[in-house]
């Protein structure tokens, strides 16, 4: 047994140097495994769209907080502006076109400042991106299409007669689109596809998650429904990686 020990010794460095030389080859012709996409900040369609989405909580937050009728005022938002699944099933409009218009208005609306807070930072933070890609008057329309695929999700997949609120469908559009790009680059640069995958499973993940910790009041539809829009529309706007708008 000592001599065979010895006898394969060298024999198994040997290997292990030529495993570790195949895998530096397999490096230097591998695309770099993160990837950064180009951004522009503060561009005026992004900073105008969140101001214009943060309006109405703001308004209900200081006359909740003020004592000036905020309850009531919210009420009447949700009920002339969120969506209701309900209205797709019969229930009567309390203004015409309201079940046509709710597909958008939803996402002008927000069950707090929490929830209006964490898709706004997600909005300023993803639109850059898309607006370096695709332009401002591309990211307003990503935006609107995303919108209306997350209502069109929860419409789909929810059976729920509860009033849905929030932009994370658009939201979740700009990270489908956002991925989109990314799996471009990835493929023009040879670069490991794991990273994606990994991102996208974290994103099932927190979506379960956040499902759970709020009771099943979590609008995951709304957020498959945006996200598809939102790599449909990419795939379609940029089918290749030098393709702009």
């Amino acid at each position: 047994m000592k001599l065979l020990s010895r006898h394969h010794g060298p024999h198994n460095r040997d290997l292990k140097d030529l495993h570790r030389l195949e895998e530096s080859v397999k490096a230097a012709f591998m695309g770099p495994r993160n990837i950064t996409l180009p951004t522009h900040a503060n561009a005026p369609a992004v900073i105008w769209l969140v101001g214009l989405t943060c309006l109405a909580e703001v308004v209900l937050t200081l006359a909740e907080a003020g004592g000036l009728g905020g309850l009531g005022l919210r009420r009447w938002l949700v009920l002339h502006g969120a969506f209701w699944n309900g209205l797709l099933a019969g229930w009567e409009a309390l203004y015409p076109f309201q079940r046509e218009l709710m597909f958008v208005t939803y996402a002008l609306l927000h069950g707090g400042l929490l929830h209006l807070i964490g898709n706004m930072v997600a909005a300023l933070a993803l639109g850059g991106i898309v607006v370096a890609r695709i332009g401002q008057k591309g990211f307003l329309f990503l935006y609107l299409i995303s919108a209306i695929g997350g209502a069109a999700g929860f419409a789909l997949l929810s059976s729920s007669e509860s009033p849905m609120v929030g932009a994370s469908g658009a939201v979740f559009g700009l990270i489908g689109a956002w991925k989109f790009w990314e799996w471009q680059m990835r493929r023009h640069l040879g670069s490991p596809m794991k990273p994606l995958l990994q991102f996208i499973l974290g994103l099932v993940v927190l979506n379960v998650v956040l499902w759970l910790a709020l009771s099943g009041l979590l609008a995951w539809e709304a957020h498959l429904g945006g996200f598809i829009a939102g790599v449909v529309f990419a795939a379609i706007v940029t089918p290749n990686i030098r393709y702009r708008v």
